[in-house]
């Protein structure tokens, strides 16, 4: 029966449409229109019902072997999943619209209106995340689109002298097509038409790529990382990933990565001013302001909230998308290479002028003549279209000298070798976010770095216990007492917390959270005091707390268990140690602290430290002296002390010591007490025999504090280790050592740290311990918190410096020879040897290929044999006038040989003589570019089988020159080279290596010589 059913359903709807389908003929065009659109919908309807008909009862479509199912699905409307809407949420936050949240049930009611929960998050499955995401949008914003290729065009074309030497292209292709015909009359103009369009491709292809590096940096360091609760695990995840409904842990530094509304958590504080400008910070509370805003930082406290709004749905996200990076940033260096170039060029300018004028002058007064031998003005004989194409070729010549004399080249060089090193940087766990840095970091005189996570592993465990005055190796035999308490004061008085899979019963299944010090806490309290957290949760309720910060070094909690009240402080054993009076034994005996007693605490925190542990105490008190908003802080019970191992980074003092070599101070600012530090620093390096003499090497950040400004400044270069220091006095210290004229870098990872890390010259944040304040502050991200990457970027920064130095040197040894050669043969045979087209390519060659060849050098370990160069230090140095004039001197002298002896020499015509001039010249500046690769060292070859691009660039060079010569006669202006003519030219060009390798045996005075002119001023 249900085969005859199926036949006849399937015939009729045949027939239906096939009916449909034979549209008359006599239909208007818009009635067929109409028709059609019948059509569509009927069969929509159809196969829709077919499809409902095939999901419900499968027996009634027999399948052939072959079939094609049709999946209609319609797009679903998840808004009616959830019992609130976009519009809504993004009202609730924006207006802070309290009312509205408590018509949801408050905070709580808004976490089941979004089908999440405060304690276990949402469920983390793909399509549960998708689901939300598809409703309320994802965590990211758009952003204006980046420069394209074409912007970087038209801006290299607004250059001035580009500008200048179209119009003369222009002029001199138009009076050339007039004078010679097209077929001969366009080589002039559009000669330098091709050369200054080759020019701005290769500026502008530059300034694109460096523009879209830059753009990868930029989300690269966008890409944060938050804490979020999912499926009851605490977990990290990037702040792309967050959607609504998500429940985000929040500690100080942290900044909130979406708007949301505050669910738990104690002093909760954040600083608004990214959003509202007011510096004041705002507190957060269920029983007051409950709303958080994307963009803004946690100043204080911890806490909890849950996701509202994400991405374009957010204030800061509309904000965020009018934002686009800066790639403009000036670094100090680029500005004072602005002010070199510009003195340059107008010595550039000047020069022009002057060979214009000697050029106007010999040509109106008939001192030059043709290639034939007649002269080329003749006064009214001379046609007005020669005087004028020869007016625009003495012009072309002297814009084109311009073009020489200013080395654009060195912003350029500057450019690609910032950018080349911020790649490479960032694959040595060093992320750039401020350009300047890179230079910077060359000239630094001292690095302040912290202890824990960067000289260390910030792996830390548990690995000592002492329980009143014994060390307890075996938990079982400690009083039930003493270890309730224990219990209490590690679980309720935390930031970390615990996860175990329910499925396991393992141990080691168990997933810690929180700091590397609560980490560390808690896996001993679960493994060693067997401490159900969710247990001692669950009994406790938190009346009040206060955060730990660097100032204190502790953090405590008021708790209440059956109306009963009590207070737990935790933190740096000899803070908490000053707070007790009593102290409970490991049988829970609680006795009175006598003096005795007191020094023997302090020599077991003592030698603990000696040990490079980490003292932590734990303390107690039945009672809060009825105050609910104010912890007790004296006579409290001591509960005991653990001591936390946290092993030395493996090649840390390989670098400290290399850093020390290099001649730039390590000093150690911890937190620590002067025991642990002491003996870290020992471990680390930092401390050598040479410091037990010296009583300033270590001591405590109170006692610098206490220092008048004078004693600070007389001791502050000699103190090497600062213990117990809190964020002001590493503030201090970086004022102090700039004051004293050093380069300070500085590594910091707390909130706290944000003024010291924007008053040092560079601050260095850590990528993994390092608050989003903390690396907001700062200049460079150390992403793997290593030491070791610390010094990598003191050499790369070195580095960076260095090469700009080598192009420095390499470009003005090419613009003296240009502007000297230039000038003499102008006033002397009243004609320029090197024409527009030639200059140009030497230009090219100089500018980009010289600063791609020059500024893509890889950092040797010679850069850290070298003194830094600390603030003051001249950019041209002795070295460098001594490299550059010997050179430049040496190719002058050879190339006004041959222009004034060259015919005479070779017997060769005048063209031939001037392709000998200009090959030479460019032959020159490759060898020459040879001795730039070391300003001091002889062997210039060394390691030059590594830089594949140096090599690249140099074979380029020497192939287009041959072309140019060769092969572009017409384009160039040259004549053919027979072989002993190219050899002569090559003999020549490498007599500059022998040349650079004796000029560096002749010493040059330490003391900059252009001190010496100003003394003389000053005299």
């Amino acid at each position: 029966m249900s085969t005859d059913v199926s036949s006849r359903a399937e015939k009729n709807d045949l027939v239906g449409v096939e009916f449909l389908l034979e549209l008359p003929k006599t239909l208007s065009k818009s009635n067929k229109k109409w028709q059609v659109a019948f059509i569509k919908i009927y069969c929509s309807r159809t196969l829709l019902n077919c499809a409902k008909h095939a999901i419900g009862k499968p027996g009634l479509f027999p399948r052939s072997l072959s079939y094609t199912a049709i999946d209609l699905d319609h797009p679903q409307d998840h808004h009616k999943d959830f019992k609130i809407d976009q519009e809504t949420l993004n009202d609730l936050v924006k207006n802070k619209n309290q009312e509205k949240l408590q018509s949801f049930g408050g905070p709580n009611g808004l976490v089941s209106a979004l089908k999440t929960n405060t304690r276990l998050g949402i469920n983390e499955e793909a399509d549960e995340i998708q689901r939300r995401r598809s409703t309320f949008g994802s965590n990211t914003y758009t952003r204006p689109p980046s420069k394209s290729l074409v912007h970087f065009v038209i801006e290299a074309f607004k250059d001035l002298t580009i500008l200048i030497l179209l119009g003369c292209a222009t002029l001199s292709l138009g009076f050339g097509i007039k004078e010679h015909g097209l077929k001969e009359g366009w080589y002039d103009g559009g000669s330098i038409f091709v050369a200054v369009f080759l020019v701005v491709a290769v500026s502008a292809v530059s300034n694109f790529r460096q523009n879209r590096q830059f753009d990868k940096l930029s989300k690269v360091s966008s890409n944060i990382k938050i804490d979020v609760v999912r499926n009851g695990r605490r977990q990290e995840i990037s702040i792309f990933d967050i959607v609504v409904g998500d429940i985000i842990c929040l500690n100080i530094g942290d900044q909130v990565p979406a708007d949301g509304v505050f669910v738990e958590g104690h002093s909760l504080h954040v600083d608004e001013s990214s959003m509202t400008g007011e510096s004041d910070h705002v507190e957060v509370s269920l029983n007051g302001n409950t709303f958080l805003f994307s963009g803004t930082k946690v100043a204080d406290g911890f806490g909890k909230m849950v996701v509202t709004s994400v991405g374009m749905n957010t204030a800061w996200g509309q904000m965020m998308s009018h934002i686009s990076r800066d790639t403009n940033e000036q670094t100090p260096l680029q500005t004072r290479l602005d002010k070199l170039t510009s003195s340059i060029g107008k010595v550039g300018l000047l020069v022009a002028f002057l060979v214009l004028l000697v050029l106007l002058i010999r040509y109106f007064t008939g001192s030059t003549k043709d290639e034939s031998g007649k002269r080329e003005y003749n006064g009214k004989n001379t046609k007005s279209d020669e005087i004028v194409n020869a007016v625009v070729e003495m012009v072309a010549a002297a814009v084109t000298i311009i073009v020489v004399a200013i080395p654009e080249g060195l912003p350029l060089a500057v450019t690609l070798t910032l950018a080349y090193s911020m790649k490479r940087m960032m694959k040595d766990q060093a992320m750039v976010r401020k350009l300047s840095a890179c230079e910077t970091m060359g000239s630094a005189t001292t690095i302040c770095t912290d202890k824990t996570g960067t000289l260390t592993l910030n792996q830390m465990k548990v690995t000592d216990s002492w329980f009143g005055l014994e060390s307890v190796k075996d938990s079982s035999t400690l009083s039930r007492k003493v270890v309730a308490l224990f219990h209490q004061g590690v679980a309720m008085n935390t930031t970390g917390s615990v996860f175990k899979d329910k499925g396991s019963s393992s141990s080691s299944e168990y997933e810690f959270s929180g700091s590397p010090t609560e980490k560390a806490i808690l896996s001993w309290a679960v493994n060693e005091l067997k401490m159900d957290m969710e247990g001692v949760i669950r009994e406790h309720d938190v009346v009040h707390v206060e955060a730990f910060n660097s100032e204190k070094k502790r953090s405590g909690v008021l708790i209440k268990k059956r109306g009963e009240i009590s207070v737990h402080w935790k933190g740096a054993a000899e803070k908490i140690l000053a707070m007790c009076s009593t102290y409970y034994d490991g049988s829970g005996i609680v006795r009175e602290i006598q003096e005795d007693d007191k020094i023997q605490f302090e020599n077991i925190i003592q030698s603990m430290a000696a040990k490079s542990l980490r003292c932590i105490a734990f303390a107690y008190s039945e009672d809060n002296d009825g105050a609910t908003k104010k912890l007790k802080e004296e006579k409290l019970s001591l509960l005991g002390i653990v001591g936390i191992k946290d092993p030395c980074r493996p090649g840390v003092k390989k670098a400290v010591e290399d850093c020390q070599f290099a001649g730039v101070n390590i000093k150690m600012i911890t937190g620590d007490n002067i025991f642990t530090a002491r003996a870290i620093a020992v471990e680390c390096g930092i401390l050598t025999p040479e410091d037990e003499s010296n009583e300033d090497a270590v001591l405590e950040g109170e006692a610098f504090r206490s220092y008048t400004q004078q004693e600070r400044l007389e001791k502050v270069e000699r103190i090497k280790v600062m213990a117990r220091s809190s964020p002001f006095d590493k503030l201090l210290m970086v004022k102090c050592l700039k004051e004293l004229g050093h380069v300070v870098a500085v590594t910091g990872d707390g909130t706290n740290d944000a003024p010291a890390l924007k008053e040092a010259d560079i601050g260095l944040s850590m990528g993994i311990q390092g608050t989003e304040v903390a690396k907001e502050s700062s200049d460079i991200v150390i992403l793997d918190d290593n030491f070791a990457s610390v010094a990598t970027v003191l050499k790369w920064g070195r580095c960076v410096y260095n090469n700009i130095q080598k192009f420095i040197q390499f470009q003005l040894t090419v613009n003296v020879a240009a502007l000297v050669i230039n000038f003499v043969a102008a006033v002397s045979a009243g004609e320029v040897p090197l024409t527009a087209v030639q200059l140009l390519w030497v230009n090219l060659i100089m500018d980009t290929l010289g600063a791609l060849a020059l500024a893509t050098e890889k950092p040797t370990n010679d850069l850290m044999r070298n003194k830094p160069v600390g603030r003051t230090a001249p950019l041209i140095t002795n070295v460098m006038w001594r490299n550059l004039l010997a050179q430049a001197f040496y190719q002058i002298s050879v190339l006004l040989v041959l222009q004034f002896r060259g015919r005479s020499i070779f017997d060769v015509t005048e063209r031939v003589k001037n392709t000998l001039i200009f090959n030479t010249f460019v032959l020159c500046q490759v060898f020459n570019e040879f001795n730039a690769r070391s300003l001091e060292k002889k062997n210039v070859f060394r390691g030059l089988h590594k830089n594949r691009l140096f090599v690249g660039i140099i074979v380029v060079t020497v192939v287009l020159q041959v072309v140019m010569v060769e092969f572009l006669k017409r384009f160039a202006d040259t004549e053919r080279l027979n072989w002993g003519q190219w050899g002569v030219c090559l003999a020549i060009a490498a007599a500059s290596w022998p040349i650079g390798w004796l000029v560096k045996y002749v010493p040059v005075p330490e003391k900059h010589f252009f001190s010496y002119l100003k003394w003389k001023k000053r005299s």
